[in-house]
Order: structure tokens, then sequence, then C-alpha cells
């Protein structure tokens, strides 16, 4: 079979940057001539296909979405995201097409079917697919995650924990409770990094029996509620929960309120997102603001610029909106 060569092949053989490669294929200013004859030489030498080559604006771009985010519990997070995205592609005069992928899925060959010129990657995804994503020497933006060597944006998760925390440490609580996801994703990472700072810096202790991480085999309702039973069976219970998303602070909240606490006024509930949910909830539940369509209206903005050598890491910010669940004790 066939391997096909990509603008990572190349660069790697010349010693030079992807974007320096790119220039030099599409014959781009700010090269030597020496460099560009050592980048065409090369490509030639390894078999490129020159005919698979593009040049001008984006015409298409593939919405990449992990298959673990493509549920009914993260949609409230990631379809504004992906309507954000499409926004700025119908100004832009850019076909977006949608794929949802798993570590398992044919990666390339999936791609190559929306033959897009260029690819925007929503949420977290394993570090494999990720590089077989950029092997293909396309231009690439992470949404609402990290890697080096490509574009991303964020919310500031971190200040936004933080703040999270901050709020229910000056309404009074004393046992503050963070239920986490896996830490294998950068954003819930940052978060439990915000919740553990602001403890910190208040000089309050940091009872590891307070954090908890959600059981990923079970579905993400399900896995909430075993956490929050748990917490509450402690033998001193905490009197304020801190979810790391809002889905999460919603089903602890209907735990509470299952088991007969009082919501604020025996524990507290704070999210992370604000997804339509957590404003219609009883009690409302406070929350810290995330503009998701303009993460993916950013995320294709970034994709312009790919022939930077410089990736740039773009942190968008956040805000606290206090309602209900967590007013004074």
């Amino acid at each position: 079979m066939l391997v096909s060569v990509t603008v990572r092949d190349i660069a790697r053989a010349t010693g030079v940057s992807i974007g320096t490669v790119s220039r030099a294929l599409k014959q781009q200013p700010g090269l030597t001539e020496a460099t560009r004859q050592l980048i065409l030489e090369a490509a030639e030498q390894l078999g490129y296909d020159f005919s698979k080559l593009k040049t001008g604006k984006l015409r298409r771009v593939c919405f990449l979405l992990h298959r673990q985010h493509n549920t009914l519990a993260s949609s409230p997070f990631f379809s504004p995201v992906l309507h954000g995205a499409e926004s700025a592609c119908r100004e832009m005069d850019i076909v977006l097409s949608f794929l949802s992928l798993g570590p398992a899925d044919p990666v390339l060959s999936q791609l190559k079917r929306h033959d897009p010129d260029a690819i925007v990657c929503a949420g977290f995804f394993e570090p494999e697919v990720l590089a077989l994503i950029k092997s293909l020497g396309k231009p690439v933006a992470l949404i609402d995650a990290m890697a080096t060597g490509l574009h991303t944006v964020n919310p500031d998760n971190m200040r936004g924990a933080y703040l999270a925390t901050q709020h229910l440490i000056q309404q009074g609580r004393q046992r503050i409770a963070y239920l986490s996801g896996s830490q294998a994703h950068y954003s819930i990472r940052e978060r439990a990094h915000g919740y553990r700072k602001a403890l910190f810096d208040a000089r309050q202790l940091s009872d590891p029996d307070l954090e908890v991480t959600l059981n990923p085999d079970m579905p993400l309702e399900e896995a909430a509620r075993e956490a929050t039973l748990q917490l509450l069976s402690l033998p001193q219970r905490p009197d304020a929960i801190f979810g790391f998303n809002d889905s999460v602070a919603l089903a602890a909240m209907r735990v509470c309120l299952a088991e007969g606490l009082r919501v604020p006024a025996d524990i507290a509930i704070v999210g992370f997102d604000d997804i339509d949910a957590a404003q219609q909830s009883i009690p409302s539940l406070t929350t810290i603001h995330v503009n998701k369509e303009a993460l993916g209206r950013e995320g294709i903005q970034l994709l312009q610029l790919h022939e930077q050598d410089t990736m740039e890491q773009r942190i968008q910010p956040v805000e606290l909106v206090i309602r209900q669940s967590s007013a004074s004790a």
C-alpha cells in the first residue's frame, strides 16, 4: 500500500518548520532561494503529490468532535461552539462539515472523505489521534484543548474555577467539595488547579476526601449521582459542591434535594459553562459563564494563521454568574 507523503514528512527531512514547507510548496515569499530549493527537491525525492496542494483561501473546514463529547450531556456545551464555528464559516464563505471520531476509528480515511482544507478539533482528543490529524499537514486549531505545535483557544478554566471556589469561601462555606472528571482533559486539570489554588490562598484546609473523580465508565448522570452520594456519606459532609461543569453540578443538586437537603441553606452548588439549563433549574444554578459561540468563531479564525511559525494559544475571559444555588447560608 502506498504511503501518502505529507508536509510534515518534508519538514522532518529538511529540518524546517511545517509553515516554511507550506510556503515553499505554494511559491510564497519570505524564504531564501536555497531553502526553497532544498524543500522542493526533498518533496520530489520523497514522492510528494503536488496535485493535492491547495492554495488560496480556505474553502472547506471539518469540525471534529470526539465521540465521548457527542452525547446528550455534552451537547449543551459543544452545540453552541459548533454554531459559532458555522457562523464564522458562513461569513467567510467556507463550507463546514462535521465528523465525530473515536480512537478506534480509521481517522485518516474518514477525514479524506471530507477532503477539508483545514481542521478544527473541539474538546479532548487522544495524543495519538491528534498526531494522525497533524500528519496531514493541514491547518489545525484546537478549541477547549491544549497541545504543543497547534493553535488553541480555551476559556480561562483556572481563573473560572478560582472565582467559583472563592465565591463559595466568601459565602462562609467551610467544606467545599469538587466533583471532577478525567484529569486527561486539559480543561478539567485547569479547573482542579483553580479550585485548589483558591482554597490555598484562603488558607482553607484542602480535604482530599472532598475531591471525587467521576467514574468514566458510567453515564455522566449516574456517575455524578454516585459521587455526590459518596460525598454526602462522609462523617462531615460538604456544605458546598463545585461541579467541573453544569451538567455535573445540576445532577449533584438533584441528588442533594432528593436526600432532603435544602439548596443553598444546607449545601451550596456551583457549576461551570453556563449552559441554558443552569438558568432554568430550580433553584437556578450559580456558574461560570463561557462564551461558547465565541470559542467556535475564534477556532475558525485561528485556521487563517497556519502559515505562521509561532502557534497562538488564546485564552478567553470568563465571568462568575451568581444565582440562587449559592446564596449565603
